[in-house]
Parts: structure tokens; C-alpha cells; sequence
């Protein structure tokens, strides 16, 4: 079955013209969402001054994002599916734009929480809508390759370039223009898109059930939530409440789609082994890295002072080395074998961050940047494969689903490393002893304890900020002692689970 919207002409060789161009507007969606996530964190420290938000306030600035998107992904792929890939993508574009305004113009905490979670709800509509386009524009398995590879290339440079422009915007204006630079990006994808983006859906797709999309939002936030508040606070009668809500209502989720004739999620995709295994080892690899990510830009700035710019220039390795990767995964694969490609990529990633245990306050960069080269090729290699992966083990029609599914796992991991990860750092943290005086808002983050410094006596500043920096980095590198036992875990089930798993080779397509 193919879309009903599919020129009768497109071959089974991807003969589409102008497939490549429309790619390029895939490209800038992508860049659209990565280059947000990763000056984020680079603007933690000015948010954390300006807003002046508790330690929690800070995690939920974080990763409510990934909350919500998470909890919309499979909806918002099922939607596409059904109204058409192109509108959704395009409608999501303008209203991401949009509410990156009202990101920059935040002035509260609870003001910029509620504007990550908008966020969120628009950028549940890019992602899965991306790799469902390029799963419908390539149909030749080598191209389709090599365009997953441009587009998790094209996610890699946004996570170079986000640092440095926002790095640039940060030392020359306020905070609030790191989210501003989404407004050119989302202009000229719109404007290209209406012209080069074919429209995609699926045919016959059934009504899009209200009912499974509250059940889906409220199962994973619920879920999230509870393991987040447990992780930071302990258990709690709110936290088990919301957890077992959470709980129940992804069993109703799973339950509802088994009985639908058509359901927003085919949960038979999952008793495809090398599909399973692609979304766990997604899975474990954002949540073994994302508490990392988080606190990389705080421990470059504030512990070792770097400006802004300068931050974002020190990020650069992974960014090449992931890039690079990525275009070439989808050949290694070929050659050697699926599992060998993805799992040794997530066994060096796994060494890398075991490598930052010994981080220190003056920790020099060789270390730190040969660390950085070694996670980006090695997540270059594993995300594009298993995106392949994803996508190769469905037919065209189901692509939303099962591109929602995958980014579901990138999402609800990146979710849990911030709130596992980022509260083994807080946790830390909050623990040091700093000299008498010392406010209780020093302990809330390490950038209140910068702002308190300001306001304290210079000997007593300094004592206060050594043992806070020294706490913050005793977090950080038991952060990335977790995060490293979590990859190579990963790296194992992927061994397994992608036994026998094989990219396509060109010619035909998978039924």
C-alpha cells in the first residue's frame, strides 16, 4: 500500500525528482530542533541569574520539553500519518517559531517552564514528520542511508552550531536571543517547504483516537514525573500517585491500541527483534548521555570559566566527529554488521564518559576534548544505523508510527538522564560545606552560588565557590560514572538484540 498521495510515476528505486532539495528543508527542521536543545543549556547560567529558579525549578526548565514531547511524539506521528506529513511538519515549524518567542521574553520560572512545555507540544510534530518524509521520498535502501545519515549529520551540526552562535548571542545580548535564532530557520523551512516538500499520507488510516492520545500524554508524563521527583526528593505519596497513574494509563494505551482496528501505534512492530533493539539501545544511550549534556556548558563556564563562545567552541568535537560518522554508518554497517556497527559505537561512547570520571576543576582540555570526539563518532555510528534500522523494518505507510516511536525513545531517554543523571549531580552538589554565611541559595545551583558570590565578603566568596565547584564537579563525574556503566549495558543488549540484523542492499523494498 503506498500514500494516496504518491505520484504514480515514483519508483521503487526512489526515482522521485528533486528528492535531494526537499531533503535540504528535512535538514532545517532538524537543525531547527537541535540548535534550541543545545543552546538551552548554554543559557542556564544567565536564566539561572535573571530568573533566579530553584534547583527543581532548573531541572523542570530543562526537561519539560522532553516530558511533553515525549508523551506527544506517537500521537503527533499517528496525526501526520493521517492529515498529511507535509502539513504537519510545516504547521509545526510556524507554531515552534512562534513560541520560541515567548521562550526569549520569559520572566518568571513558572512562566519559562509552561514555555519549554509549548515548546514541546510544537516539536512533537518535526521529528517523526521528518523521517516519515525521507522513508516516503527515498525508496532505494543505499540512498534512504545516506539520507538518514545527512539528517542525523545535519542534528550533529545544529548541536555545533547552537553553541556557537548562541555563544555569540550570549556575550553581545540577553539571554532571551538564543531562542530568537529559531525564527530565521523556521522562515525559510516554511517558505522552501510549501514548494519542494511532497505531501505523504497514509491511506484508509481510520479515525486519529482522542482517547489514545490522553492516554499516551498522561502515561508518560505520569511515568516520568514520578521517577523524576523520586530521584530527586525520595519516594513520596504525590510521587507514587503519579507514578502508578502514569503506569495505568500506558497499560490502557497498550490495551486500546491491541482492540482498535486502527490504532494510533501497531504494537505488532514490536515483535520485530531488530526494531526493539534499535529503540532501546536509542534509549539507553540518550539516558546514559543527556545528565552529561546538560551540565557540560555550567561546568565549562562556571567552574572553569570559559566565556559563552568559548564554551560552544570547546563542545565542537562531538559535533564533527558525530557528522562525519553519520555519513559514513550506513556503508560500515553494510561491510560489517549491523550490531558490530551500533554496539561498538556505544561501547566507545560508554569509555569516554568512564574517561570523565577523572574530571577535576582544572581538568585540561586535551582530555576533555578527545572525550567529546570519541562520544560523537561513537553516537554517529550507532543513531544512524539504528534510525535505519527503524525505519527499513516497517512498510512506508506505518513510517509516522514507527519514526514516533524512535524519537519517543530519544525523547523519554533525554528525559530521564536529566532528571536520573541531573539529580545524582544536584544531589552532590547541594551537599558542600561552605563557610559561615554562606545563603541557602548557593546550595539551589552552582549558578546561585555565583550570584551569592557577588554579594558576599571577597575571602568568604572564594571559599564558598571552591567547595561549591569542587561539589558540583564530585556530581558531575559520578554523573558520568553512571552514565558509562548505562552505555556499555547498552552496547551488550545491542549485541544481542541486533543478531542477524541487516540494512537492505538496494532494489527492493521491505514489505
Amino acid at each position: 500500500m503506498t500514500s494516496t498521495l504518491q505520484p504514480a510515476s515514483t519508483t521503487e528505486g526512489g526515482e522521485r525528482p528533486g528528492r535531494w532539495l526537499a531533503l535540504g528543508v528535512l535538514v532545517l527542521a532538524v537543525l531547527l530542533v537541535a540548535v534550541d536543545a543545545t543552546v538551552l543549556g548554554l543559557a542556564t547560567p544567565y536564566i539561572s541569574e535573571d530568573l533566579q529558579p530553584s534547583g527543581t525549578q532548573l531541572l523542570w526548565i530543562g526537561d519539560v520539553y522532553s516530558f511533553v514531547i515525549a508523551g506527544l511524539l506517537v500521537s503527533m506521528g499517528s496525526l501526520g500519518d493521517r492529515i498529511g506529513r507535509k502539513r504537519i511538519l510545516l504547521v509545526g515549524a510556524t507554531a515552534f517559531g512562534a513560541i520560541s518567542v515567548f521562550n526569549a521574553y520569559a520572566t518568571t520560572p513558572e512562566m519559562m517552564i509552561v514555555a519549554r512545555a509549548l515548546l514541546g507540544v510544537a516539536g512533537a510534530t518535526l521529528m517523526p514528520a521528518t523521517l516519515a518524509l525521507i522513508r516516503n521520498l527515498f525508496h532505494d535502501p543505499r540512498e534512504r542511508s545516506l539520507a538518514v545519515g545527512i539528517w542525523g549529520a545535519a542534528a550533529s551540526a545544529g548541536t555545533a552550531v547552537g553553541p556557537i552562535v548562541g555563544g555569540f548571542l550570549l556575550e553581545h545580548f540577553w539571554w532571551g536571543s538564543v531562542f530568537l535564532i529559531n525564527l530565521p530557520v523556521m522562515a525559510v523551512l516554511v517558505l522552501v517547504g510549501i514548494k519542494l516538500l511532497p505531501e505523504s499520507r497514509t491511506a484508509n488510516p481510520g479515525p486519529w483516537d482522542l482517547v489514545s492520545v490522553v492516554l499516551s500524554l498522561v502515561g508518560m508524563i505520569g511515568v516520568v514525573y514520578a521517577i523524576k521527583e523520586a530521584a530527586t526528593h525520595g519516594f513520596a505519596w504525590t510521587t507514587l500517585a503519579a507514578g502508578l497513574l502514569g503506569a495505568a494509563a500506558l497499560y490502557g494505551f497498550v490495551r486500546r491500541q491491541l482492540s482498535l482496528p486502527t490504532p494510533l501505534l501497531d504494537m505488532r512492530l514490536f515483535r520485530n527483534r531488530g526494531f526493539s533493539g534499535a529503540v532501546l539501545a536509542d534509549l539507553l544511550t540518550i539516558l546514559g548521555l543527556s545528565g552529561l549534556v546538560f551540565f557540560l556548558s555550567q561546568y565549562l563556564q562556571l567552574v572553569q570559566g570559559r566565556r559563552p563562545f568559548e564554551a560552544g567552541l570547546a563542545e565542537l568535537p562531538a559535533a564533527i566527529g558525530a557528522v562525519v560518522a553519520g555519513l559514513v554508518a550506513g556503508r560500515a554497517a553494510r561491510r560489517f554488521s549491523v550490531r558490530a556497527v551500533v554496539s561498538g559505537g556505544l561501547a566507545a561512547i560508554g569509555l569516554a564518559l568512564a574517561a570523565l570520571t577523572v574530571l577535576d576543576q582544572s581538568t585540561g582540555y586535551p582530555l576533555l576534548g578527545t572525550a567529546l570526539l570519541v562520544v560523537g563518532v561513537g553516537a554517529g555510528f550507532s543513531f544512524t544505523v539504528t534510525a535505519d534500522v527503524i525505519l527499513s523494518s516497517v512498510p512506508k505507510e506505518e513510517a509516522g508510527s514507527a519514526s514516533a516511536v524512535s524519537e519517543t525513545a530519544y525523547e523519554l531517554g533525554a528525559a530521564l538522564g536529566i532528571a536520573a543523571l541531573g539529580s545524582i549531580v544536584t544531589g552532590v552538589y547541594r551537599d558542600f560545606t561552605g563557610p559561615a554565611g554562606t545563603p541557602a541559595a548557593a546550595h539551589e545551583s552552582l549558578g546561585g552560588a555565583v550570584e551569592a558570590a557577588a554579594h558576599m565578603p571577597a575571602h568568604s566568596a572564594g571559599v564558598m565557590l571552591d567547595a561549591a565547584r569542587t561539589s558540583f564537579v564530585d556530581g558531575l563525574a559520578l554523573a558520568a560514572g553512571v552514565g558509562a556503566t548505562v552505555l556499555l549495558a547498552a552496547a551488550a543488549a545491542a549485541w544481542f538484540l541486533l543478531r542477524d540484523q541487516k540494512l537492505e542492499d538496494g532494489g527492493t523494498e521491505h514489505a
